[in-house]
């Protein structure tokens, strides 16, 4: 198990070239580290920038005959209103493109948010090899 803190712009990049270097030592194609990484720089931004900060925990997983990389991302900002909507592409709290959340659900094989308002949000995301 890894931890990055997210406390800057800097601490993405750092999360982001974790998760290139695991995924490639695991053997995913190009394509494969590319959507981790895609996925990872999302959710780690968004961590940064709605949450205020916090943390990207990646963990190595087993399932059956299946490998894979686990990443959750928790923060202690406002929490998401309304997860379902969140979701959806185009719908933005803070001005983006609104693809963040949406896009990193499909490049990643598993997703799962916990939030609500005042407590912060946890998201967790696998891909399996």
């Amino acid at each position: 198990m890894s931890i990055v803190v997210i406390n800057g712009m800097s601490d993405i990049v750092l999360a982001r070239n974790l998760a290139r270097k695991e995924a490639r030592s695991l053997g995913f194609s190009l394509l494969g580290v590319t959507r981790i990484a895609t996925a990872v720089s999302e959710l780690a931004r968004n961590t940064l920038i709605h949450g205020g900060g916090g943390l990207m925990e990646l963990t190595l997983v087993t399932h059956g005959h299946r490998t894979g990389l686990r990443f959750t991302f928790v923060d202690d900002g406002a929490g998401i209103a309304d997860i379902a909507l969140a979701l959806q592409d185009g719908y933005t709290s803070a001005g983006g493109l609104g693809l963040g959340l949406s896009g990193s659900k499909r490049l990643m094989d598993d997703m799962k948010i916990e939030s609500s308002p005042s407590t912060g949000t946890r998201v967790t995301v696998c891909k399996w090899r």
